[in-house]
């Protein structure tokens, strides 16, 4: 289903967008060496409720999952770059940590996600793939605009995912989001430019460029949710849910000090 929002459903969608962002920035800066995964959770869960929010996550059970996920965040450390489910462990210095979050409120949901390292040991390869993902998210945002199409966003990602020499996995990728967090259209990270779905104002978008240090084949952990690299490189992902207008797209994921 692609749905059309309102003008008022898409305010109420900035405004989910600005709770979703507040939260993973303020986990960001709560983060640290030494933090456990499911102290995260617990830390999001908590933001999430007092903002009389709901997550999109802890029952979700789709297709590719294995039962309800259970958890109020995605947790990706290092090689895990996909539906990172929480877990027993806790962060060392140099780690690179993805934290991919969806809400609902008032009735429309958003979705983004940030790539960082913990502490102070990045290294080089982490900080070229968060930057690379970052650029490509800019490049897929700029091409959204009425009148263009589904590929065009695709099409800008994978131009610089592949500029940059990544291999690029097109299984997942953004996706409309709405009144729901998982609609249609599926927009890979990679593709040709003026094919597609024809982007109209009132469409609310979650692109999503994410990528692998030296392949484009994953695996499926023992959790049967976390997604990770088949060669255990390290991995990184930026996702920010816009709308479409009349004019080009909004960006509906930032803080609400922006």
């Amino acid at each position: 289903m692609i749905e059309i929002l309102s003008p008022a459903e898409v305010e109420r969608g900035k405004r989910t967008g600005a709770l979703v962002a507040d939260i993973l920035h303020g986990l960001k800066a709560r983060v640290k060496v030494g933090t456990n995964l499911l102290e995260i959770d617990r830390w999001a869960k908590a933001m999430i409720e007092a903002a009389g929010a709901q997550s999109c996550y802890v029952d979700y059970a789709p297709s590719f999952g294995r039962g309800p996920f259970g958890h109020y965040i995605c947790t990706g450390v290092n090689d895990a770059v996909l539906h990172g489910k929480p877990h027993d462990y806790r962060l060392g210095d140099g780690d690179l940590l993805t934290l991919d979050l969806a809400v609902l409120r008032d009735g429309v949901a958003a979705d983004a996600a940030i790539s960082f390292v913990i502490g102070g040991a990045g290294d080089d390869e982490s900080r070229a793939l968060i930057d690379v993902t970052e650029r490509a998210l800019a490049a897929g945002i700029a091409a959204a605009a009425p009148g263009a199409r589904t590929g065009d966003i695709s099409h800008a990602i994978g131009t610089v995912l592949r500029q940059a020499g990544y291999e690029i996995n097109t299984d997942f990728g953004g996706h409309g989001i709405g009144t729901t967090m998982h609609q249609d259209p599926h927009i890979p990270n990679d593709g040709r430019p003026g094919r597609g779905v024809p982007l109209r104002p009132g469409m609310m978008l979650a692109v999503e460029p994410w990528v692998m240090a030296d392949t484009d084949v994953l695996v499926t952990d023992a959790d049967g949710w976390t997604l990770r690299s088949k060669t255990g490189c390290r991995t990184a992902h930026s996702e920010h849910t816009i709308a479409i207008t009349d004019s080009g797209a909004d960006i509906l994921t930032l803080p609400s000090s922006s």
